[in-house]
Order: C-alpha cells, then structure tokens, then sequence
C-alpha cells in the first residue's frame, strides 16, 4: 500500500511512501521499548533541555514545516505558521512546568513514622492516532507531556500528512531525544489493532473521528490498556441580546471558518436568542458570503480547501439532506466549480430534528442557525447533540452566564470568547465527543501510574 502526499488545493500528488511491513512496524515498537528503558531514567531537566532545544528548531524552521502542512491538508499558510509557534510555546511550557505536575504527592496517614506518598511513573511506548487537521500541533500536544513524563512515543499520524510526520520525529530527533523515544509508523489504519495488541504498547490516544474512537477505545479496553479519546465536536455559539454582537460576529466568523472550517472545536451550531437574530444572521450572512477563497498560499486568502474529494462530496450530501429534509439555505450550499477541494461558506437555518444538521457534525464552512427563545431555550438547544466538546456563550449578563458554565453540557465552556486550544489549561469533551484530558495537569498525568508508596 503507497501512503500518498496530495496538495488539497490542487489536487497534485507530491510525493509517495511504501507503507511499512509488519518486520519494520516489529522492529519500530522493539526499539521503542529498548528506548523506554534508558529514557525513563532521563531526569526532568535533561528532557526539559530536549523540549526547549525542539522548541528552538521549530521557531527557526517554522517557514519550512507551515509550508509542509500547507501543502499536505490546505490550512492557510498564516494559520500553518501559527500552528508551528503553538507547538514551540507547548514544548516550553512543559518543559518548564512537567516536573512540578508529577512531583511525590505527600499524604498524611496519622502515622508519624510513616513516609507515605504517591509517585507518578511513565508507562511505557504510548501510541499516538492522530488526525491531519492539525498536523504539528495535535502530535506536540502528546508529545510534550508524554516525553516529559517519561514515556516514548510511537505515532501513527493521518496518511494524508505524511511529510509532516516524519518532519516532527526529525525535529525531536534533531532536538536530542535518543534514537526510538519518538517514531512515526508510515501505516494504514487496518494495521492499528495489532499495534495496541503487541505487549510493549502500554497506552494509546486518539484524536479523530467518533468511528475510529469506539474501534480504538474498544481495542484499547479488550487489552486492559489506557485510553485517552478527542473526537468530534458540534460545538454550540450562544448569543444572548446583552451581548456585544460586534464582538460575537466577529468570534463566529473567526471561529466557524478556522482551519478552513475543520477544528473540532469550530462553533458549528449557532444558538440566537430571537431579539437579536435578525441582526445577527444578517450580518454572519454577509462576513461569510465575502470571505476570500482561493490558494492557501496567498497572504490574503481567508479560506482554503478542504482536505480531499471525500470530505467535500460528505460536506455537499450533508447540506444537500439538511435542505431536502426542510433547511433553509441563506448562503452558499455547493462545492466550488475549480481545481482543489473547495466549498462555498454556507448557512442553513430552521435546521429539522433528525436531518444530518441536526444529528451529525459539520467538518467544512457550514453555519448551523437556531433561533432561541431564552436562556431555558438556548441550553436545550445546545444539550440537543450527541457531542459535548465545548461551546461558547456570548452574554454581559452575570446570571446568564453561570447558567451556560453551569448547566451546557460540555468538557470545555468560553464566556464571550470562542473555544480553543492552550497549553495551561485542560482539553477534552463528555458524550460521545470522548474522554480523557490532554494538556495542563492532565497532560503530564494522562500515561502515568500514580503509585502509592509507603515506608514505615
């Protein structure tokens, strides 16, 4: 099987890689282990020095490596280039801040001759299932805790990113991680299930597809193996009338089209209470229907394509579905008639219970309207969704507030700002949008084993 490099805005193929064989995926999780074995013996600050050095090759590197995830699944080169600094202020804030998170956990036990405490030890070889959308930063997002911690990494990235992968097992390589302790594995997802079945693969995250989630979790649990799972989103935009809808505009566009409308964190669903509805669909109508579209190399485009064929014919049977079961289109709705990837930013309202719109997640320029009635209203429409990865309520009402940190059902919560992605603090959903927390103190603690110690 060739795992093949195709530039989404073209459609040309860039370069090709023989898939591994079972001996080399062998030998991969063989050094992978032998690896474990001296890396977990590293100290905090011989890894920290390691991750500030990989910090330093990607700051100096970042026009080389944006251009690589450009090239491979289309994000805009701006947004690529601010990926890749993503990346290094991750390896950097770990670096700085890994040791203190796994430190020995004292307990009193009323003992007074008794040292008891609780160490936190690495696992082992983690695989790593990681999803194209965010090439660089998805994989430091593992990474940097995960060799902090002590463990290896072993990475099966998405077959559409292969030069990105392989780049970022050089970067780590470069910044001075022994040979095995980070590897990318060139396979196809049929080879996935015997890699987390082979005894030396301790652990295994997957950010991806609600699909792939249940099949990885499951094999996961069928090996009594730990599992951290970030799958789709359908992430609810509140509006309520004491917003600033200036600021709430401008949040929904930025966050509905970032990444070329491919995040799982994108607001998807916008829920408006009906007194400023009107207003505020006018007026998203308008900022999307003018976006730029075109090469995701050019400094002034606004939006790019999507990642392949599949995902613009899925995007077109969703939208198409939605309006036949009874959808209003205000905007856009088709694939764009030129070369690459492309489709029309788009909004549909009145969306039925059960259509595609309703039910499924969007991973394309595609607003999703409701219209609410109140606050009651809003966080029933917001509930309605068998996701819950995070959401954001736009409202200058304290009270309204605590009731969208309260009762939304959702890993993550923004109050007059949009969903996303940082290092200090913690990542995850509920439902079927996953579980498990990446980042933060989790990130440090997700492949561990929290030992308890004691010593009379």
């Amino acid at each position: 099987m060739a795992i093949a490099s195709v530039n989404p805005a073209t459609g040309e193929t860039l370069r090709t890689f023989d898939e591994l064989t079972d001996a080399q995926v062998e030998r991969k999780i063989g050094r992978a282990a032998a690896a474990f074995r001296d890396h977990r013996r590293t100290s905090f600050a011989e890894r920290a020095e390691r991750l500030r050095r990989a910090a330093d090759i990607l700051e100096a590197e970042t026009d080389e490596l944006a251009r690589l995830a450009t090239l491979e699944m289309g994000k805009t080169l701006a947004s690529a280039k601010a990926e890749v600094a993503k990346c290094a202020k991750g390896c950097r804030w770990f670096a700085d801040h890994t040791e203190a998170l796994l430190a020995d956990e004292p307990h009193d036990v009323g003992d007074a001759g008794a040292k008891v405490f609780t160490r936190y030890e690495p696992l082992g070889p983690v695989l790593a299932v990681m999803p194209w959308n965010f090439p660089y930063w998805q994989v430091f997002r593992f990474a940097c805790p995960a060799l902090m911690a002590g463990n290896v990494g072993l990475l099966k990235h998405a077959s559409n990113v292969p030069q990105v992968a392989l780049a970022i097992e050089d970067v780590l390589r470069r910044a001075g991680f022994a040979e095995g302790v980070f590897q990318t594995l060139l396979v196809g997802s049929k080879k996935i299930e015997a890699i987390i079945d082979d005894d030396r693969v301790r652990a295994v995250t997957l950010t991806g597809s609600e699909p792939a989630g249940r099949q990885v979790g499951a094999r996961a649990g069928q090996n009594v193996k730990p599992s951290v799972l970030e799958l789709g989103g359908s992430d609810a935009f509140i509006v309520m009338p004491s917003a600033d809808l200036d600021a709430a505009v401008d949040g929904a566009v930025t966050s509905r089209m970032l990444n070329n409308a491919q995040s799982c964190i994108n607001a998807k669903r916008f829920i408006v209470h009906e007194q400023v509805a009107e207003e505020f669909t006018r007026r998203l109508v308008s900022e999307l229907a003018g976006l730029r579209i075109g090469d995701p190399m050019a400094e002034d485009t606004d939006l790019g394509p999507l990642s392949s064929p599949d995902a613009v014919e899925t995007l077109a049977k969703q939208v198409s579905d939605t309006v036949a079961a009874g959808a209003r289109l205000l905007t856009g709705g088709h694939p764009i008639d030129r070369p690459g990837n492309y489709f029309e930013p788009t909004v549909l309202t009145d969306i039925p219970d059960g259509s595609p719109g309703h039910r499924e997640e969007f991973f394309g320029p595609v607003a999703l309207l409701w219209t609410a009635r109140d606050a009651d209203d809003a966080i029933r429409i917001a509930n309605d969704s068998a996701f819950g990865l995070g959401g954001s309520a736009w409202t200058r009402d304290e009270a309204e507030q605590q009731r969208f940190v309260t009762e939304v059902e959702t890993g993550m919560i923004y109050i007059n700002r949009f969903t996303e992605s940082t290092p200090e603090v913690p990542f995850g959903g509920v439902k079927n949008s996953g579980y498990g927390r990446e980042l933060a103190g989790f990130g440090p603690r997700a492949f561990v084993n929290a030992k308890t110690v004691w010593i009379d």
